[in-house]
């Protein structure tokens, strides 16, 4: 079974996985949290009500009972899990991946991420090496709304918008189920209809063709703001007034202005992932916050931000943690607070795009994907020549490597799931980004595959 991975049991059902592995993951997942009672939720893909019908049948056949979300978010379902006190959760969905992807996100008290380190490498050993017994008492399934507690929560965060002109694109994935509950009719919505088979584009914001739509749809209607969620809303990214694309870790930066700005807080902790600009992490520390660098991921990142008792963060991926959500990610929520910044800069005669110009300060090439299979070998070799002759600022060694010289720094990562390594650079100035961005090139070529 190739589904296991490091944040979640993720691929394409009926091929990395099928019904019966599922069926198998429903019975030992209590077992193995020692649980007599799973939270579960799904999203609209086509294989998930299949999904739901094995999982939870394997849930009652261990003799612990189903409480059913039903259709959700996945931030519902965190929400839900820490909320309601259950120590274990499942939803059932393949995130930003095509139609023919699923999956399971497993979550244990306070919502905490159980991931392949915690949790999911015993599943599979399960999975390997004992039998199905049926208990003598099977659990049940009981229906569990939580549609409503869940928006008077989000509706504590809304913003102003009655100056505001948004554009906002569902991908038909779960964004569709609450967001005009929350912002009204005022908005413009794009693919608002739930509909797992993704008719318009991937439910993936990262992909650039996937918010060609929302990019035209800002700026044909003059738009202060494009919202773009992934296929289970616990993704958000954004789109200025000028229909430019904004990278994702520069709104970690944005969310400053809403905790940070004014804050009576003593240097608040506020975690990023170490692909992150120094632009952000700079401005985080203008804004009288306290960066700390920590892995990809939000099984790694939300049980940093508990640990240190963090007020927010975020990743390049587009994923924002919040102390007051359990430590847990939600786009919607971040997308309404970033609305509250929108909304002030408005009233003070700025665009969002004039804020992101006062933060970025570096050039940065974007996350580059090599084909690589000798993954060790070619992160050693790039850290061994790079640092012979240039003596690194700092150096953190999570997540592959980042290595800080004075005026730029790289990235170099490997995938947890593919023959990928991910290169990102970021340098004081154009042509020094050029410059060391062929010399990475270069050192690489001898590794990649042809």
């Amino acid at each position: 079974m190739n589904a296991f991975h490091a944040y979640d049991i993720r691929g394409i059902y009926n091929v990395d996985f099928d019904k019966n592995d599922v069926y198998k993951i429903g019975y030992f997942l209590p077992k193995m949290l020692k649980v007599d009672r799973v939270l579960v939720g799904r999203d609209v893909r086509v294989s998930s009500p299949e999904i739901f019908e094995y999982l939870t049948k394997g849930i009652i056949h261990s003799g612990a009972t189903v409480y059913d979300v039903g259709l959700a978010t996945t931030p519902m379902i965190y929400y839900s899990t820490a909320k309601n006190q259950f120590d274990a959760s499942v939803m059932i969905t393949a995130s930003h991946n095509g139609k023919e992807y699923n999956g399971l996100k497993v979550s244990t008290t306070n919502a905490l991420p159980v991931g392949y380190e915690n949790g999911l490498q015993e599943i599979e050993k399960l999975m390997n090496t004992k039998g199905i017994v049926i208990a003598e008492k099977k659990g049940k399934i009981f229906p569990f709304d939580v549609k409503d507690s869940y928006l008077v929560f989000l509706k504590r965060y809304l913003p102003d918008i009655s100056k505001l002109k948004i554009a906002i694109d569902c991908s038909n994935g779960m964004a569709g189920l609450l967001i005009r509950d929350l912002l009204g009719d005022q908005p413009i919505y794009l693919f608002e209809e739930l509909d797992g088979t993704f008719p318009n584009h991937d439910a993936n914001p990262l992909v650039e063709k996937n918010v060609k739509d929302l990019k035209k749809l800002v700026k044909k209607e003059n738009c202060d703001i494009g919202i773009i969620f992934d296929g289970d809303a616990d993704r958000v990214m954004f789109v200025d007034e000028k229909g430019n694309f904004i990278p994702p870790d520069f709104m970690i930066a944005v969310l400053s202005h809403y905790f940070l700005k004014n804050s009576k807080l003593n240097k608040p902790k506020v975690i990023h992932d170490i692909r992150t600009s120094k632009s952000v992490s700079e401005y985080i520390k203008k804004m009288g916050g306290e960066p700390v660098m920590w892995k990809v991921g939000r099984a790694f990142a939300s049980r940093k931000l508990r640990e240190i008792d963090g007020l927010f963060g975020g990743e390049l991926a587009g994923h924002y943690y919040f102390r007051n959500f359990y430590f847990s990610d939600s786009g919607i929520l971040a997308s309404l607070l970033i609305l509250h910044v929108v909304n002030k800069l408005k009233e003070e005669g700025k665009n969002i795009s004039d804020l992101i110009s006062e933060i970025k300060k570096y050039h940065n090439s974007g996350e580059i994907n090599f084909t690589i299979e000798k993954k060790t070998e070619a992160i050693d070799m790039l850290r061994k020549t790079l640092t012979r002759n240039e003596r690194p600022t700092a150096v953190y060694d999570f997540d592959g490597y980042r290595i800080e010289f004075e005026d730029w720094w790289f990235n170099i990562r490997p995938s947890n799931t593919e023959p990928y390594l991910r290169l990102l650079v970021e340098a004081k100035s154009k042509s020094l980004l050029s410059e060391k961005l062929a010399i990475i090139k270069k050192l690489l070529k001898d590794f990649e595959l042809s």
